[in-house]
């Protein structure tokens, strides 16, 4: 689904957001198996509302054309967008930025908010942080390569964002609905992106820069798992533990939501790299110990996989 604003403006940026989900949940579903309605209020209905709500804001913004599409198929692979690249509505040689809003219904009390992608062009950061007057604690990442349909305009060398407010505990289940929506934390985002994008100059196009992405090669195949949900907004030093699955080994072991995993097997765990890298050397049947923070205290558990 495509709307398209035309101001006769010399350039154009492209805001979009997946708008398929799960359905019934009989595939890619973390819920307990039974058949049930996902209605993904956050994954993704909250990026499509959001990519309405700044239609209607920036039709007052005549300095860019805007290009507002609902891509499908991104749950299965990023269908809709790698369609879309390959034919496009528009001349690529006139959009300055793709944006991009996949799970922005969450944001917390902290009013942390991630923007990944800062590293595709050098006027990010500073627009970033000179747009920010409205209190967003923002975590940022180089890469313009990651699970969602941002990617898809990254590789045809055009400057991205990514907006997130996080995982949690509903991910792809049935209990991902409206009710836990943070209606006035998406307004202050759209807030935040109006700010932005007036900002952007509009007389020549952004600066692409690539990044350093991971090699798809070279990623770790996992046998195992630990059965966690890593806090994409966290900062610091180790993995945080945005949520845990039941029946799943960190459950088991005892482990629970906010624990920060700082050794696996007795290997540094610096960030989600490292615990990816690390777990990718076990095995089924493999019994290996975790160290992790519990607030202030240092916990070990006894993990069997």
């Amino acid at each position: 689904m495509i709307g398209y604003i035309d101001h006769k403006a010399s350039l154009t940026i492209i805001l979009g957001a997946h708008y398929d989900h799960l359905g019934m949940g009989t595939f890619g579903s973390l819920g307990d198996g039974k058949p049930a309605i996902h209605n993904g209020a956050d994954d993704n209905a909250s990026g499509v509302g959001m990519i309405l709500e700044l239609a209607e804001r920036l039709r007052a913004n005549k300095n860019f054309n805007y290009l507002f599409i609902a891509f499908t198929g991104e749950e299965n692979g990023l269908w809709g967008s790698n369609y879309y690249t390959e034919h496009p509505t528009i001349d690529f040689k006139d959009v300055t930025a793709m944006l991009n809003f996949d799970m922005v219904g969450r944001l917390n009390p902290e009013s942390k908010l991630a923007i990944n992608g800062v590293g595709t062009s050098p006027g990010w950061p500073d627009l970033i942080k000179s747009s920010n007057t409205f209190g967003f604690d923002i975590t940022s990442s180089e890469s313009g390569i990651g699970p969602s349909d941002h990617s898809s305009f990254y590789v045809m060398d055009m400057p991205v964002l990514h907006f997130f407010t996080g995982s949690h505990e509903d991910y792809h289940k049935p209990s991902d609905d409206v009710d836990k929506i943070n209606s006035a934390g998406m307004v202050r985002i759209a807030n935040l992106v109006v700010a932005m994008i007036s900002g952007i100059n509009n007389k020549e196009k952004m600066q692409f820069t690539k990044t350093k992405d991971a090699d798809p090669s070279s990623s770790p195949k996992l046998e195992v798992t630990l059965g966690v949900l890593p806090d994409y907004l966290y900062d610091g030093a180790g993995l945080r533990l945005d949520g845990v699955r039941d029946g799943k080994p960190a459950q088991i072991a005892g482990m629970k939501k906010g624990d920060i995993i700082t050794h696996m097997a007795g290997k540094d765990i610096k960030d989600i790299y490292a615990y990816m890298a690390v777990l990718g050397t076990f095995h089924k049947g493999d019994k290996i110990k975790v160290t992790a923070l519990r607030g202030d205290k240092e916990m070990e558990f006894d993990i069997s996989f």
